[in-house]
């Protein structure tokens, strides 16, 4: 069986994806991305220095989930590797976060250099506030919310400086252009009340790649895995067991 290796979103580990390692048994990798967890940063922090670094400790084969930037590094991955990586999951994944001229299906970067400004000031209360924004809009927003807090600090407290270099690439990352070199088949999971990522992103994403489909999930927000857990969890293996 081909392992999924999982990768998690800013400010959080791999045992966000716990709940659904669970279900998924032995198949499932969960991975903390450099500079969580107690992983070893890189530098520079930039998309393809985390792909690469990843790249090290992954099996010669693979499928591949990753949430928010875990998506943006999967994408990178996916394009430096496509020769490893079988099949491809995006979860709440927005290939450009922030809006452009050219692009409306994202957040206004003001909201991210806010949470950027502020990380130095109280590093604790900004991460709260941002794992807030990603429930926001949810039908089970108090449930989500209390679950990623819980989470939170659960394998370390990642370096401030690793915080802002994500936020960063999230403020700057635009994966457009790459989206047409990811040949694979990929599964576009997102939650229909997605705050940070509109659902618009995923449409978009969707229908650019070249081997892509979408699964929209009613009432979710940024993380439907865990306030849509079953559902999610239906999709992914259904897509994973395809042949």
């Amino acid at each position: 069986m081909t392992p999924l290796v999982m990768l998690h979103g800013w400010g959080m580990h791999g045992g966000v994806w716990t709940a659904t390692a669970e279900t998924l048994g032995a198949r499932a990798q969960l991975v903390d991305m450099p500079g969580y967890g107690g992983h070893a940063t890189v530098a520079p922090y930039t998309l393809e220095n985390l792909a690469v670094e990843l790249g090290k400790e992954l099996p010669p084969m693979f499928d591949l989930c990753g949430w928010s930037l875990g998506g943006q590094v999967a994408m990178t991955l996916a394009r430096l590797m496509p020769q490893r990586v079988r099949r491809l999951v995006l979860v709440g994944v927005n290939p450009c976060f922030t809006t452009r001229p050219d692009w409306q299906c994202a957040i206004a970067p003001e909201v991210l250099t806010q949470f950027a400004d502020e990380l130095s000031v109280n590093y604790e209360v900004t991460l709260k506030r941002f794992l807030a924004l990603q429930a926001r809009g949810d039908d089970a927003a108090r449930a989500v919310l209390a679950r990623l807090r819980s989470l939170l600090f659960a394998r370390g407290r990642p370096d401030s400086a690793v915080l802002q270099a994500g936020l960063t690439i999230l403020l700057q990352a635009d994966l457009r252009e790459l989206v047409p070199q990811l040949v694979m088949p990929t599964l576009v999971v997102h939650g229909s009340f997605d705050q940070l990522a509109p659902i618009c992103a995923a449409e978009w994403l969707a229908q650019a790649l070249p081997n892509g489909r979408l699964h929209a999930i009613a009432g979710a927000s940024h993380a439907p895995f865990l306030s849509h857990r079953a559902e999610f969890e239906a999709a992914l293996i259904e897509f994973l067991d395809e042949r």
